[in-house]
């Protein structure tokens, strides 16, 4: 049997020759001959695409590319940014077309001198000042969509970040599980050539299987872990839940030194866009309250129409037409019940959006707080296991395994060492990952990547 794989794909060529006895020597090479070029045939036919591994900043690029909830706020933003032209607009004119005075006894366009066919056109004019409010209070909306936008874009790509990083702890402390079953399994040898021997226990072999038998259950939770946040992020992706998504085995495993926690605070206040999209919404309350205040004022239509008369004068010169000129405005006389009321409902709507913008500020220097206090933790713990911790746990396991094929260390401690090591390992790629998940909270709550010395 002859198997190649060619990135990814299997290609299984099995080879059931019969050799007879009475086969010549050039017909053995002929066939041989003929089986390598349908062996060569399959293997170059076979696709040569290897899927390479999802970077971070893969996933992020496919996650502002390809997720639905970012294209479906995007289309709404799209939309209310068309509305600013429109509020700013005046209302459309009417034109009307009227029959005046016709008498019902003859239906005749000449018999009255005030029958006329009248073409009339009228526009409403908000009061002077009422446009532009509307229009300033729907761009400002507009823009805090915007601004929303680019929230819900800082928000997916920390989601993303954080995802990833899971899964690449998760397959950090797989890999680690799989290394200490296959030294688990030498511990099981070790025990069980002492044992045959008449130098061991035992117990000690039994005891090895059990931490092993623990291991592949602790390998069986890791995996079905690993499933579900591989379903969140095929999610974020807009991938489907079945893909299998491969990380990269190695990352740069440095940690760069954070900016001053004022300084991220200062800079989140400039570019953060939640503070930006609130700040609008603030101003498109001050400038509805604005707008109430205006409704105390009338509103006017203006028109003009001409009338067409048909007949004769008693004293037989043609009927004139006839102009007409309208002016009209809207009494405001209920204002206890509309102007009042609409006044005191945008002043409690812009008290509500000033305490939302103070709220959203205290939330944004909690978020950075707090995120810095974990990169910072999380970062100097990992350093810690890296340089002392794991080469000390590991130098006491080779001592404790030499001590103990020699009968001077019981069987008990080398496996607890061992264990001791395998949660070190597991507890460094942890605090690293969390590092790196504070770092893309504390990016996300600054609104920028910039968050470094």
């Amino acid at each position: 049997m002859l198997i190649a794989t060619v990135s990814g794909v299997a290609v299984t060529v099995v080879f059931m020759i019969s050799w007879k006895s009475s086969m010549k020597r050039d017909e053995m090479y002929g066939c041989r001959k003929w089986h390598l070029i349908v062996v060569m045939m399959l293997l170059f036919s076979a696709p040569l695409r290897a899927e390479e591994p999802l970077t971070i900043a893969a996933a992020v690029d496919e996650v502002v590319e390809a997720n639905p909830d970012l294209a479906a706020i995007s289309a709404r933003a799209e939309a209310l940014a068309a509305l600013p032209d429109q509020m700013g607009s005046l209302p459309d004119p009417w034109l009307s077309l009227k029959l005046l005075n016709l008498p019902v006894d003859s239906f005749s366009f000449s018999q009255e001198g005030m029958t006329q066919t009248q073409l009339g056109i009228s526009q409403m004019l908000p009061f002077p000042g009422k446009l532009g409010l509307r229009q300033d209070a729907a761009e400002a909306m507009a823009n805090a969509a915007g601004f929303g936008v680019e929230e819900l874009r800082l928000t997916l790509i920390r989601d993303v970040k954080m995802v990833w990083w899971n899964l690449f702890f998760l397959d950090r402390a797989l890999e680690v599980v799989e290394n200490n079953q296959m030294l688990m399994r030498q511990f099981i040898e070790v025990a069980e050539s002492k044992y045959s021997v008449g130098k061991g226990l035992q117990q000690d072999v039994l005891l090895a299987q059990l931490e092993l038998s623990k291991l592949f259950d602790r390998q069986l939770e890791l995996e079905g872990q690993r499933r579900n946040e591989s379903i969140r992020l095929s999610t974020l992706l807009d991938r489907k839940a079945t893909d299998v998504l491969l990380l990269p085995r190695r990352v740069a495993e440095d940690f760069p030194s954070p900016r001053d926690e004022a300084l991220l605070v200062a800079r989140a206040a400039e570019v953060r866009p939640v503070l930006a999209a609130q700040a609008e919404q603030l101003k498109a309350a001050q400038l509805r309250l604005a707008l109430a205040k205006r409704d105390y004022y009338p509103d006017f239509t203006l028109g003009a129409a001409y009338g067409v008369r048909q007949g004769d004068n008693p004293n037989g010169t043609s009927r004139a037409d006839l102009a007409s000129l309208m002016f009209g405005m809207s009494l405001p006389i209920y204002t206890g019940t509309k102007q009042d009321r609409a006044v005191d409902q945008r002043s409690a709507e812009q008290l509500q959006q000033r305490y939302a913008l103070a709220d959203a500020h205290n939330r944004v220097e909690a978020a950075i707080g707090r995120a810095l206090s974990d990169y910072r933790r999380g970062s100097e713990k990992a350093v810690l296991f890296k340089t002392a911790i794991i080469p000390q746990a590991k130098q006491t396991v080779s001592s404790m395994l030499a001590g103990y094929q020699v009968n001077k260390v019981d069987f008990l401690n080398v496996v607890r060492a061992q264990i001791t090591l395998y949660n070190y390992e597991t507890q460094y790629w942890n605090a690293l990952s969390s590092a790196r998940q504070a770092a893309a909270r504390l990016v996300a709550a600054v609104g920028e990547e910039s968050v470094y010395e």
